[in-house]
């Protein structure tokens, strides 16, 4: 079996630092191969050696990238291909998936090809599905457990807050989840004991005409701005009931505490009453079972439609949102598609409808589904897509998203030059609008046959997304938490009302779904408060919760490191602290109720 890895460099993120001009410093930035791709190259030489086959490396990059392959063929990978040149500068992920598809060619064929699940520098998860599209291959994505039998792909997939097993036939296209196994890692001097000779160089007239790089990119990055927040990391002392009595003041006279026990919805804007005004089209992508995500999307596409004289579409599968709710949180019309087996169904009905609509601008959810059945539709276009936006508007006209990148030390603007602009926009990170009186939504039905190539043998979910996406407070604990202990935490989340969220160990231990991870291969939340209770304060974790308004932490050392990235340290034992907590946290509510 021929087997072809995908790889991609990724900045160390702790050592970003920005310019007076708050761009990143890129001269002598460390970098590394990311994360997921470490999994890729391990599987990628597992699967070749089983099989008696051959595992190829590629990336693309500047000259130095070539280290990356280096340490892919000392792990054992046969050969790396570096696609280099400066005609590839300024590619996005779409103009990235056309260079990689056309070396792939030009090398292969291979039956197998693997990707990271996505990168944690900029969290899109486009250029595995865009490859698949591009080659006309199915895809499996974020597989944690595979196995390859007589050319057919068995896998368990990861999903954002459950499961599937699924198998397709190869050729395939598979990006790999960060448990799937072991990563590969090579140390400087396994590296440089590999023969120059074992990496290959491919320019951009190796590949054809193009356009490559910028000249092939439909996005653009607009601007940047940076999102450090210099937190004070004030360290309690003094007895218990002082200190938690001192937090609990300076969390309340900051906002963070709310108001507790307040009804959802009792607040905020409510969803412009467009109603099919204009010709521009906003089109939301729905996901199955997910309304909450739904709801925040199309509340996000009612308010781009009001700001373009426009109306909104919403396209979902038959059976995944009533007509009703499309009104109430911010549709025009709703377009049923009827025949979706799997996600690239989905994106085949859409592509048709985009190219009898040509809307203005497409939004889909940054979940695994939303960033394959995105990817797809826009690499079927020649779309530009921006991944895993944060903030969506109109500028002068066009699409403007804000994403973050590095860490979430910043953030970059994005726009696209396509006739139609699309993003994914992660969960949770939008308002949930209060819903618009109930008017009529016109439905319509389209129909897709099935492609058949992935068949789904089973799923199941053990979270529900929604969950964590929409919490304004969250309690994140780490392993100094036991399972056994969780009941003493309950009590705490209860009065705050909030979410549960861990740390990577938590996870790896199965003490929480894989969905509450939080961190730079986990999720990035932005809640009113984030409370740490149990857990070392590691940079991988904290990047997760950059985005949160204040952040309190518990812990027994005043000089553990969590301390230097909080608002508030309380120093003690988190199973006397919290009880004094919950009384204080209580106390503040009844004083709401009595105000």
């Amino acid at each position: 079996m021929r087997v072809g890895v995908l790889i991609k460099q990724v900045p160390l993120v702790e050592s970003a630092t920005l310019g007076p001009d708050g761009r990143l410093r890129r001269e002598g930035m460390e970098s590394e191969i990311n994360a997921y791709c470490r999994r890729a190259i391990s599987q990628g030489v597992d699967l070749a050696r089983q099989s008696g086959g051959t595992c190829t490396v590629f990336t693309l990059g500047p000259p130095q990238a070539e280290d990356a392959l280096r340490e892919a063929v000392a792990w054992g990978a046969d050969e790396g291909v570096l696609l280099t040149d400066p005609a590839f500068a300024g590619s996005d992920t779409l103009a990235t998936a056309r260079a990689l598809r056309a070396a792939l060619e030009l090398v292969g064929p291979f039956d197998l090809i693997l990707a990271g699940r996505n990168s944690v520098d900029a969290d899109t998860g486009q250029v595995g599905p865009e490859v698949a599209e591009l080659l006309g291959l199915p895809f499996l994505a974020g597989v944690k457990a595979m196995a390859v039998t007589a050319g057919t792909v068995v896998a368990r997939l990861e999903l954002d807050d459950g499961w599937a097993d699924a198998e397709v036939d190869l050729p395939a296209v598979v990006s790999c989840a960060e448990r799937l196994c072991p990563p590969a890692k090579v140390d400087p001097e396994g590296r440089a004991a590999v023969d120059p000779a074992r990496i290959r160089r491919l320019h951009a007239a190796a590949l054809g005409p193009g356009p490559w790089g910028q000249a092939g990119s439909p996005t653009r990055v607009s601007g940047v701005r940076t999102l450090l927040v210099a937190r004070p990391g004030l360290v309690l002392d003094g007895p218990l009931a002082d200190q938690v009595a001192q937090a609990t003041s300076l969390l309340r006279d900051a906002g963070a505490l709310g108001v507790i026990g307040a009804p959802p919805d009792a607040e905020g804007d409510m969803v412009p009453d467009g109603w099919g005004r204009g010709e521009k089209v906003v089109a939301v992508l729905v996901e199955r079972d997910r309304p909450q995500v739904a709801r925040q999307l199309l509340g996000a596409a009612a308010r781009l439609a009001h700001a373009v004289n426009g109306q909104v579409t919403a396209i979902a599968e038959v059976g995944s949102l009533d007509a009703t709710a499309v009104g109430a949180w911010g549709g025009d019309q709703l377009v049923v598609v009827a025949g979706v087996a799997a996600e690239e169904d989905l994106a085949c009905a859409a592509a048709e409808w985009v190219t009898d609509t040509v809307p203005w601008a497409v939004l889909a959810p940054g979940t695994l589904w939303g960033r394959e059945v995105a990817a797809r539709l826009a690499a079927r276009l020649g779309a530009g897509l921006t991944g895993d936006a944060v903030e969506v508007a109109v500028d002068d006209g066009r699409l403007l998203c804000w994403k973050p990148a590095f860490g979430g030390q910043l953030v970059a603007a994005i726009t696209s030059s396509s006739a139609t602009q699309m993003a994914t926009v992660r969960p949770g990170m939008l308002p949930t609008l209060r819903p618009r009186p109930v008017r009529p939504v016109a439905a319509t039905e389209r129909t897709v046959r099935p492609a058949g190539r992935v068949r789904l043998l089973g799923r199941g979910r053990d979270d529900d997304l929604d969950d964590l996406a929409i919490a304004d407070v969250v309690v994140g604990v780490g392993a100094g938490v036991e399972p056994a202990e969780y009941d003493r935490v309950q009590p705490l989340v209860d009065v705050l009302g909030a979410a549960w969220a861990a740390t990577r160990k938590v996870t790896d231990q199965g003490w929480q779904p894989r969905s509450r991870q939080i961190g730079l291969t986990g999720r990035s939340l932005a809640p009113r408060l984030y409370v740490a209770i149990g857990l070392s304060g590691t940079f991988n974790h904290l990047v997760g919760v950059r985005g949160a308004g204040k952040i309190l932490a518990i812990n027994c050392d005043p000089a553990a490191k969590v301390f230097a990235a909080t608002d508030i340290g309380i120093v003690g034992d988190w199973r006397e602290v919290v009880p004094l907590l919950v009384e204080r946290i209580a106390h503040e509510g009844r004083a709401d109720a009595r105000a």
